[in-house]
């Protein structure tokens, strides 16, 4: 079997949802006993946390740390009654892990998986430029530098992968900081991580965050490039799949 990019670790569990308690806190049932996981997910994750979902927690890698499980996979579909398993048919896994994107972006990067960053050899996580601190720097011989920001998408609507699932004044940050980078002759990516199977094309969530749409759409027009990949997830691990169309104006996708 041909290992995902990101595989779980070993001893991962499928519990399922109780509640969310403030930001970083899940309420889960273990084996049918209660227990809390962390989450590092700040979103709202709306429409994801229903009561009674299955969910993945993978183990923490501290075993002194207090939260031994992270909140990691969230079925999404029928709630089923039936023993806990990995496939209950109808539904799918949605991936909430926000440190997913940036791990998975590296690893591809690696694995040569990204045709945008053909040619480029060095990757530098976490790299500052002004005040502004982005997610990864590519470099190569005789290419521009290429500075990424990583998302991660959660939320769908009519085959529509939408981001943000909340107001985002950092989102907005990040997405001026990239245009001023492509002012400077330099590159500036955006790369959404789809972690669902249901969003077939991209478009910022104007409904919910209007000036991250807006200003979207004029950094893309002012040369910020936007990758929207899917991706493919099952409790063995998250694997990167091919770029989705980005929509030109809000909700135009026509499948």
């Amino acid at each position: 079997m041909v290992l995902p990019l990101i595989p779980f670790p070993a001893h991962c569990v499928i519990g399922r949802f109780v509640r969310r308690e403030k930001r970083f806190f899940v309420h889960v049932l273990v084996n049918g006993r209660p227990d809390v996981a962390h989450t590092n997910n700040t979103g709202s994750m709306l429409g994801l946390l229903r009561p009674g979902a299955p969910v993945l927690l993978s183990p923490a890698s501290n075993p002194g740390r207090k939260l031994r499980w992270t909140l990691e996979l969230v079925w999404i579909g029928p709630v089923p009654e039936s023993e806990i398993s990995a496939n209950w048919g109808t539904g799918f896994w949605a991936g909430v892990n926000t440190g997913t994107p940036n791990r998975l972006l590296e690893a591809a990067f690696y694995a040569g998986r990204l045709p945008w960053a053909s040619g480029y050899t060095r990757f530098t996580r976490e790299k500052s430029r002004g005040d502004s601190r982005l997610d990864a720097l590519l470099e190569g011989p005789d290419l521009p530098r290429l500075w990424v920001e990583c998302k991660n998408v959660t939320l769908a609507e009519d085959d529509v992968a939408l981001f943000p699932d909340a107001v985002s004044a950092r989102g907005v940050k990040h997405l001026d900081a990239l245009e001023a980078i492509v002012r400077d002759g330099e590159r500036g990516a955006m790369f959404y991580c789809i972690q669902r199977p249901d969003g077939h094309c991209f478009a910022p969530a104007d409904m919910i965050d209007p000036v991250y749409a807006s200003t979207f759409y004029r950094a893309r027009r002012m040369g910020v490039e936007v990758y929207a990949h899917q991706t493919l997830l099952s409790p063995h691990g998250i694997d990167l799949s091919e770029c989705v169309p980005v929509l030109e104006e809000p909700m135009a996708c026509i499948l």
